[in-house]
């Protein structure tokens, strides 16, 4: 038992680790706004965690990838609640993804690759919705003041679709490349 909780805390300080490098690595990230928002391929291991180990370690994965995006110096902040709403809250609930994990893995068990990709493409898409929510909220509440002659609740839909959703393919695809490939990467227990 110790030794799992072990292997839990290592997994997930290793792929946080992993996501802020392929935040920061400037071919691996597209950063299309100045304020923040960029497609890129740092929330594969927070994906990677939450199909491994559920929503405890997706959870815990993104948490930390937002507090390490703030202590780094790469955040946009322009106000406290902002700050926090746009990245320990929006990261950590990627990890929403992991209540599909039992679904991932036992359709990748069972070399259900049809169910195993519709497993994987909701997990994300949860993820990735529950992060556009919480953008949308910050961008609508702290970002009004800055936005002169534009409807706010457009333009915070506008402004966070336009990375996010290509980030939901990108991801979708290299998750499900990933583990179809790999199929050890799924093999932690979720309980």
């Amino acid at each position: 038992m110790q030794s799992k909780r072990t292997l839990f805390f290592i997994e997930v300080a290793i792929f946080t680790a992993l996501a802020l490098i392929l935040d920061i690595i400037p071919f691996l990230s597209f950063k299309i706004w100045a304020q923040g928002g960029s497609i890129s391929f740092a929330m594969i291991p927070v994906f990677i965690v939450a199909f491994r180990w559920g929503l405890k370690g997706g959870l815990l994965s993104g948490l930390l990838f937002g507090i390490l995006q703030v202590a780094t110096g790469t955040a946009w902040i322009g106000h406290p609640i902002q700050g926090i709403l746009d990245y320990p809250i929006a990261f950590m609930v990627l990890g929403f993804a992991g209540l599909l994990a039992p679904a991932v893995q036992a359709a990748l068990k069972n070399n259900n690759t049809k169910r195993f990709v519709g497993m994987v493409t909701v997990g994300v898409l949860i993820g990735i919705t529950l992060r556009f929510i919480t953008h949308y909220v910050a961008g609508v509440v702290f970002f009004e003041s800055l936005i002169e002659g534009m409807n706010i609740w457009v333009y915070s839909l506008v402004y966070n679709s336009s990375y996010l959703i290509p980030s939901f393919v990108i991801n979708v695809a290299a998750v499900s490349f990933l583990f179809n490939k790999r199929p050890h990467l799924v093999a932690a227990t979720t309980k």
